[in-house]
């Protein structure tokens, strides 16, 4: 089944390619969780548009200092030094635009010049909410480009270039490392890669290099976690839960809903084991990028049954409603939640 248009998945290159092929169109909506890419093909609209850096009045920024009467007046501006006038409108909730602005936006929207292009750019935490009547105005007036976390190819030959620019030069198995402990999106990965490129001794980055200094995102800890469940190493696989803890940044629902979707994948990997589906068919079942990820999910698969994993879903299930409907502690609840995994499913007592 074909996706939905908005569903699918957006190659940046080739909306550079087609930016310069085709030349601006007179709106863009820019939004999803790479704000990186966003950012960068904002960059290249304006570059488009104004040929001249330091071409001030062809420009436009909205941000807090937005208005409808603010942005009626930017578009209407004619361009001085470029061929065409180029209006951002950085970080406006469209979700929550009243409905008397939402009126005079689309009025001014439908009536953009030729000689203007009008962008809209959303966080990476924003996600429009299409079932207003704002959207259902909006959407086919515009270019809409999401902008989620790239394919793996593509993002390995940029981190690649990345390291390269410092000066190194990074093994594959490093940068495996690096997106399973960092994560896919490039906006978390420029710091990390600037840490790891400072620390690294030699010309070469290794998995020992990524490891002593990247930042370990919460999925992270807990695919490392359930490895150690799979090696028997509880005292261990507690103390990553306890790192997690720590963090004052991690909810306790949000580190069991991140456990929860390991142990359904686990699941799916111990019934693809048994079946003789392979590493394909996990990636496919799972959502996985790379065939480095699969492998290494069945690798502890092969450590549980299905059962004691089908268990270990019921019982995140389980514990997830404790914690939003009892008084007991939180951290108590994951502990105890751990230990049942570790032991198969068995009671244990709260600790």
């Amino acid at each position: 089944m074909a996706k939905k248009k908005d569903e699918q998945k957006i190659s940046y290159a080739a909306a550079v390619r087609e930016l310069k092929e085709k030349g601006p169109m007179r709106l863009y909506f820019l939004w999803g969780e790479e704000d990186y890419l966003t950012s960068c093909f904002r960059d290249e609209l304006k570059k488009a548009c104004i040929s001249d850096a330091e071409d001030d009045f062809s420009y436009h920024r909205l941000g807090e200092n937005f208005s409808v009467p603010a942005l009626s007046e930017a578009v209407d501006s004619m361009p001085f030094l470029s061929e065409r006038s180029f209006v951002e409108v950085n970080g406006l909730d469209l979700n929550r635009l009243p409905e008397a602005s939402t009126t005079e936006l689309i009025k001014i929207l439908k009536d953009i010049p030729d000689y203007c292009t009008v962008v809209f750019t959303e966080s990476s935490e924003f996600e429009p909410d299409k079932r207003l009547k704002l959207y259902k105005a909006f959407l086919p007036l515009c270019k809409e480009l999401r902008f989620s976390a790239q394919d793996g190819s593509q993002l390995m030959r940029w981190i690649v270039r990345r390291f390269a620019a410092d000066g190194k030069e990074i093994e594959l198995p490093a940068a495996q490392r690096l997106i399973s402990v960092s994560g896919e999106l490039m906006n978390r990965l420029i710091p990390e890669i600037a840490k790891i490129s400072a620390y690294a001794q030699g010309s070469k980055v290794t998995v020992a290099d990524v490891d002593a200094v990247a930042h370990h995102i919460p999925e992270a800890l807990v695919f490392d976690m359930t490895d150690r469940l799979s090696a028997g190493e509880y005292n261990a696989a507690l103390g990553l839960l306890g790192e997690l803890l720590a963090d004052k940044n991690n909810e306790p629902i949000q580190i069991l809903a991140i456990i929860g979707i390991q142990m359904r994948r686990l699941y799916a990997a111990r019934l693809a084991i048994d079946e003789g589906l392979g590493k394909d068919y996990v990636m496919k079942t799972c959502g996985l990028k790379y065939d480095f990820q699969a492998t290494k999910l069945m690798r502890p698969a092969h450590a549980f049954t299905a059962k004691s994993l089908a268990d270990a879903v019921e019982l995140c299930a389980e514990t997830d409603y404790r914690l939003k409907s009892s008084a007991d502690d939180p951290a108590s609840l994951l502990k105890e939640c751990v230990l049942r995994i570790a032991v198969g499913g068995s009671n244990v007592q709260s600790v």
